[in-house]
């Protein structure tokens, strides 16, 4: 997974990339307040870790997204890389 980020600063606008593996899935649920649900998701890279949360209809509408493009996929291949 790579992650993009753009963010401003006082010296103006900084880009940080990072990429790391999901390692964890964490779903916050009020029992009381169920429409208030986060969606923790936890990734690790060789130099950097980090949480990413998002509530549900956050999620869903990135479902949706993807839903209507999984038709553009006609497989996955996974390859293996090799650490000298």
């Amino acid at each position: 997974m790579k992650i993009k980020i753009r963010k401003e600063n006082k010296d103006g606008i900084v880009r940080l990339e990072t990429a790391g593996t999901i390692k964890e899935i964490l779903i916050n649920e009020d029992f009381f307040h169920p429409k208030t649900e986060i969606v923790s998701i936890c990734f690790r890279g060789q130099n950097s870790s980090g949480i990413i949360e998002a509530n549900v209809s956050e999620l869903d509408h990135i479902y949706s997204i993807l839903k209507k493009r999984t038709h553009l996929i006609k497989g996955i291949k996974k390859f293996r890389v090799e650490k000298e």
